[in-house]
């Protein structure tokens, strides 16, 4: 350490563009995930020209947050060299925000000195573009375009910032395929899986801007598989079949490409198909919940699927059960904060007549709810349990309190027929409990849904 800080040090570093600035918050962050996601992104060398030197960035973040200073200065250093070996002379707008992390890095640990010797000589020429001229408050687009990835990397809760970050680089620079890639997935992650009936695909902002990015990067795999997901989504199996057999051709061992193929044929019911992509892609990345939860969701439609032959293997329906449980487990194992896979994971331990071990996830399930940004994924959770209680546990009235808080009438007509059979057999088997049963039916009944009347039998 050396001399002492003094106000004039500290303000000039609140004016550096920095991971340190950006106001990334612990609490926002999973971090045991995030640090094994980035070892695997830098191992593998996936992504764009640059990805790598910015996953070291990232990662070194990450080792400040968990007081390991020494190696988040040799991760910062390593990502200034990727930068350099990647860039070349355009490397100086690219190694902004890097500077900045070094210039605070050193600070915190007490290096006043060295910290100053990555402060520039003139913030305004460094941080700030000259284009629009007009402007003296426009940061380089490479600065916006850190921070979108940035915030798309580190948080589900900062993907809103992030879209804002890769709109104001596109307004600078309209026709970077970073820019537009970035947009891109940003807007496909918040974007939601199903759309309603009456949505078209021009009304998907998302399949939008994928086109757009892929129409000046023709040959981006993992774009592509994004936008086959999406367009399978609409029924436009023609163009996403096209899609994936490009994507499989040109990047048939990257990991996402795999992982988004394989959902793509999930919903389109290949799901052999899609474990043996997923199995492969395992082979690469390991440790992806991402990657295990699609797997459990394979082995649960195909459960589905053999249960609903007549009649069914019992025994082949258990080890597809089983299946399905041990990889949401490794899911829930490898990113603890997964709360669509734990949800789905104790739905399961419900049909396996575990009720105990099923009621303990939900409830850690309920308690992570106040931590949860995306309200699409709570819903899921109150859904989940509103299932374990009506088709396990045969407690209806303690799954209508949780369906009231997620339900749409669109969703009620999908899902009346299995519930109209279910409490006719409950009417038929539980007499003494017609008067409640009836009652809850007729939640299913009512906004406007027209259904056979049922009567007690």
């Amino acid at each position: 350490p050396s001399i002492q800080p003094d106000n004039a040090l500290c303000s000039m570093l609140q004016q550096l563009q920095s991971r340190f600035t950006w106001n990334l918050r612990k609490e926002d962050m999973d971090m045991e995930s995030l640090s094994t996601r980035l070892k695997e992104h830098i191992k593998l060398q996936l992504g764009r020209p640059g990805a790598v030197a910015l996953s070291y960035s990232f990662l070194a973040y990450v080792r400040y947050l968990q007081n390991q200073p020494e190696e988040a200065l040799s991760l910062l250093l390593q990502s200034e060299q990727k930068t350099r070996e990647c860039y070349g002379e355009e490397s100086e707008r690219r190694l902004i925000v890097t500077y900045g992390d070094l210039a605070w890095l050193k600070y915190h640990t007490g290096y006043y000195l060295e910290s100053q010797t990555y402060l520039p000589a003139d913030f305004r020429k460094v941080n700030y573009t000259r284009y629009p001229s007009s402007s003296s408050t426009v940061l380089h687009p490479e600065v916006y375009g850190e921070q979108g990835w940035t915030y798309l990397k580190f948080s589900k809760s900062l993907y809103p910032k992030a879209i804002e970050c890769f709109l104001s680089a596109l307004e600078i620079q309209k026709d970077d395929s970073e820019w537009n890639a970035g947009y891109a997935i940003a807007l496909f992650r918040t974007e939601r899986n199903k759309p309603e009936p009456f949505e078209k695909p021009e009304d998907s902002a998302a399949i939008k801007q994928l086109h757009q990015a892929l129409e000046i990067n023709p040959d981006d795999a993992v774009l592509l598989s994004m936008l086959s997901v999406k367009l399978g989504a609409y029924k436009k199996h023609e163009e996403a079949e096209s899609l994936v057999e490009k994507a499989l051709k040109t990047d048939p061992e990257n990991p996402h490409v795999l992982r988004y193929i394989a959902k793509y044929l999930r919903n389109q019911g290949e799901n052999d198909r899609s474990i043996d992509l997923l199995e492969r892609a395992l082979k690469r990345t390991s440790q992806s919940a991402f990657i295990h939860h699609q797997l459990g969701l394979c082995y649960k439609k195909k459960k589905i699927a053999e249960q609903s032959s007549k009649p069914y293997k019992k025994q082949m329906v258990q080890q597809l059960r089983h299946q399905c449980i041990r990889n949401l487990e490794k899911a829930v194992k490898i990113k603890p904060s997964f709360a669509l896979a734990r949800a789905d994971l104790a739905l399961m331990y419900g049909e396996d007549k575990d009720f105990d071990r099923a009621e303990e996830m939900f409830q850690h399930c309920f308690k992570m709810i106040p931590e949860i940004p995306d309200e699409s994924v709570c819903q899921v959770i109150h859904q989940r349990y509103a299932e374990f209680h009506f088709y396990h546990t045969k407690k209806p009235a303690d799954a209508i309190d949780h369906y009231k808080k997620v339900i749409s009438e669109i969703e009620l007509l999908q899902m009346i027929p299995s519930a109209k059979c279910t409490l006719n057999n409950w009417l038929f088997l539980r007499n003494g409990e017609t008067e409640e049963i009836l009652n809850v039916f007729g939640f299913f009944c009512s906004t406007k849904v027209k259904l056979i009347r049922v009567s007690p039998r």
